[in-house]
Parts: structure tokens; C-alpha cells; sequence
């Protein structure tokens, strides 16, 4: 029994990418590993409001995938995926999850700001970078 990574942010490409993922997973046996990743902005510390001291991003991100998949995938189906928060660049992180893996899943686009493209920028870094074979699930 391998593993199947998805990345899910959320969107709903994400989610297409997800549904896509588990009908795999049922047809070979494989266990799916939900991926969200956050970082911090790239704009100076300085230059950014304050941050209120409990702010707590991981939190954030762990309520954020634990209510896609939920409302993706029923309270039981949720249940059934492991879920992942990495810190960092959303495509490093994929990577990084899918050593080992028999298979990366993701949207064609997610929250990018690459809206003219065919593929995100995360989607074309994974198809030329991943160490498994990735599936790119478009609208």
C-alpha cells in the first residue's frame, strides 16, 4: 500500500484535485496525504501591521484544511486523509511530502495570482521538479 499527495489550499481547483485523489486511493489501495502549506509574506517584517501576539498561523492553516476536507469530503471521509501542515513555499513542500510517494496530486490552479496561465506556477514548478508522478487535475 503506497500514498497518494494532494495539495490543498482551499481552492476549488484544490478540491477538484482532492475528489480526484481519493477515487484513485479507492481504485489502488493507496492512503491520501492532504498538503496545505503557509508563510509568511515576502514583504518586510517592518513594513507589515502587527501582528497580534497569539496569531497563530499553523493553527489557521490546520482549521483551514481540516474544513476543506470535511466539507469536500463528509466528517467521515475527512476522517479517512491524513492531513499536513508544512511552513514554507507551497511547491517546496509538496516536494518535500512527495518523497516517497507513488503519486502527487494537485489543481491546476490554486490561489495564485497567475490567472493567464495553463498552469500555476506551484502545478508547472511540481510537474517539472516532483520526485513521483503528478497528476494536474484542471477545471
Amino acid at each position: 500500500m503506497g500514498r497518494i499527495v494532494v495539495g490543498v489550499d482551499g481552492s476549488d481547483s484544490s478540491i477538484k484535485a482532492l475528489h480526484w485523489a481519493v477515487r484513485q486511493a479507492e481504485l489502488t489501495g493507496d492512503s491520501v496525504e492532504a498538503v496545505n502549506s503557509w508563510e509568511y509574506p515576502a514583504t518586510s517584517w517592518a513594513m507589515m501591521p502587527g501582528m497580534p501576539e497569539d496569531f497563530d498561523p499553523q493553527a489557521v492553516a490546520t482549521v483551514a484544511l481540516t474544513e476543506a476536507l470535511e466539507e469536500a469530503l463528509g466528517a467521515e471521509g475527512a476522517a479517512a486523509v491524513s492531513k499536513v501542515i508544512v511552513i514554507g513555499n507551497p511547491a517546496q513542500g509538496l516536494l518535500d511530502r512527495a518523497k516517497g510517494a507513488n503519486l502527487l496530486v494537485v489543481g491546476a490552479r490554486g490561489h495564485s495570482g497567475f490567472k493567464a496561465t495553463l498552469l500555476g506556477s506551484v502545478s508547472l514548478h511540481l510537474t517539472q521538479h516532483a520526485p513521483c508522478p503528478v497528476t494536474v487535475v484542471r477545471d
